[in-house]
């Protein structure tokens, strides 16, 4: 008897006025889901997981700036889903009133179903940013990059340094990797590595002086 073969199903959730996308990841066998950074519109991110069939288990957060995780309370009691964040943002979540977070960092593998995600450490905008790569080539960036740019690093938690070296690590990927960002910021709503080392000025310089020097 032949195994099933391992399907995905990947939606990209424009949510809320600050143009934020929330994400769906789900094994189309199996039916079990993540939901990454419910904010703003859960009724709408329900639907579509709905109208798939899934059963949302996991909740991930790429990081714990407000409009990331605005409506994570309200999601985690509808689902009773297990809360995915990075180390650095364990206080942020428990301040939620949320107790059931597992914590994690650079390396770590997360699973849905029988889709494998690893957690890549990218801090800079905040220190506990992280992208998820699903498989081996779709890569969720939070606000550590966007579509022609990248989160900014004049907030609480943000450092220069620390961004730089994080898009270094993804500048370094499998070009063919596609980018799913968390703002709708570009001149489309995904991308590429290697449209993003092309079209991308932070993804461009080739050195620190370079990069704190973009306007």
């Amino acid at each position: 008897m032949k195994a099933k073969q391992l399907k995905m199903i990947l939606e990209q959730i424009p949510v809320g006025q600050m143009q934020n996308f929330c994400y769906i990841v789900a094994d189309e066998n199996t039916r079990e889901a993540a939901v990454v950074d419910p904010a703003w519109e859960n009724s709408k991110i329900l639907k579509i997981a709905e109208k798939h069939g899934l059963k949302v288990n996991k909740i991930l957060i790429t990081h714990t700036d407000f409009d990331h995780i605005e409506g994570l309370k309200e999601m985690a009691g509808i689902t009773d889903a297990v809360v995915y964040v990075h180390k650095n943002g364990k206080d942020d979540i428990k301040r939620l009133g949320i107790s059931r977070i597992k914590t994690v960092n650079e390396g770590d593998e997360i699973d849905i179903g029988k889709i494998k995600i690893s957690v890549l450490h990218t801090p800079g905008h905040k220190p506990s940013c992280v992208c998820f790569l699903i498989g081996t080539h779709k890569l969720l960036t939070g606000d550590t990059l966007f579509v022609e740019g990248c989160g900014r690093m004049d907030m609480p938690g943000g450092d220069i340094n620390k961004q730089f070296e994080s898009l270094q690590k993804l500048k370094k990927m499998d070009e063919d990797i596609a980018v799913y960002p968390g703002h709708d910021y570009g001149s489309i709503p995904s991308s590429t590595i290697k449209r993003e080392k092309i079209k991308n000025p932070f993804l461009k310089c080739s050195s620190f002086e370079e990069f704190m020097n973009i306007g």
